[in-house]
């Protein structure tokens, strides 16, 4: 967790360059955990972040006033002329564009609130948020730290789809094709998709999520969602896929998965190939 003494900038104001000095030297430091949940209901999401005590946190640059909910916890705005806000919860007020920098005394959750008609997080953080190079940067820089050697996952994904009588361009078709696809339902989830270094786009946890949690729901009604579109294959799954009595399946895990830290994606979700496709295949 990363304390910092706040004291030298007491009373200096400070621009958007300023700032992003300021996030670079941050960046350098430990990330904390800051899981972060994404609510969907009609016409509006809801971007939820858990600050723990102790922190000092930069957020994106919102391009839009919002709505903010400060739902729990206590903290200090640092303000651009180099005063000070303490906010405690609860806490609703309507947020200019730009970026907030804070210290964490207790445990904060915040919520961001949007008007929105669909579910996809990687075009909504496009509309509504300007992240920096230095972000992306930290989130490729750590995307790359924790990568394995994938080899084994590739050579099991080959072996699994052999199995089943499937050739790697037929799948790939399959993967592609988008009579069969959905957006995700309204509801909240811990996953957003992204970059993954086994193949392509993969599905990570954005919130911590519980051993035997349901992530999302991958096919409903016969249409798959990008839950179920874009979870990778690994020989050390982490996930496994369920189906109802109405042959709607879902993506549970099996074991404890970390999600954000800062800003930053946090574990890639992954199945076994063999056990989803049994489940697809026996689905009506």
């Amino acid at each position: 967790m990363l304390t910092v003494d706040m004291s030298p900038v007491v009373g200096k104001t400070f621009t958007e360059e300023d700032v992003g000095k300021l996030e670079i030297a941050f960046l350098r430091e430990e990330q904390v955990d800051c899981p972060l949940t994404h609510h969907f209901g009609p016409g509006v999401y809801i971007r939820e972040v858990v600050m723990p005590a102790g922190a000092c946190v930069i957020g994106h640059h919102q391009k839009f006033p919002h709505i903010n909910i400060m739902a729990e916890g206590r903290l200090t705005l640092i303000n651009s002329d180099g005063t000070y806000t303490e906010l405690v919860a609860p806490q609703t007020f309507i947020a200019p564009a730009g970026r907030k920098i804070a210290y964490i005394h207790e445990t904060v959750r915040w919520q961001n609130v949007y008007a929105a008609n669909e579910t996809d997080v990687d075009a909504l953080e496009t509309r509504l948020l300007d992240k920096t190079v230095a972000s992306q940067d930290a989130q490729q820089a750590r995307t790359l730290l924790i990568a394995y050697d994938h080899s084994a996952d590739h050579e099991d994904f080959a072996k699994a789809i052999e199995e089943f009588g499937f050739a790697p361009e037929i799948v790939t078709a399959l993967s592609e094709h988008l009579d069969d696809q959905i957006p995700m339902p309204l509801g909240s989830y811990k996953m957003q998709i992204g970059p993954s270094r086994i193949h392509g786009r993969g599905v990570f946890a954005s919130g911590d999520i519980a051993a035997h949690e349901l992530i999302a729901p991958a096919r409903i009604n016969g249409k798959r969602t990008p839950a179920g579109r874009f979870t990778n294959h690994s020989c050390r799954p982490n996930a496994v896929m369920f189906k109802d009595d109405k042959d709607d399946i879902y993506l549970f895990s099996t074991q404890v998965l970390s999600g954000c830290k800062g800003g930053i994606v946090g574990d890639e979700i992954t199945i076994d190939y063999r056990q989803a496709l049994t489940l697809s295949m026996g689905a009506k």
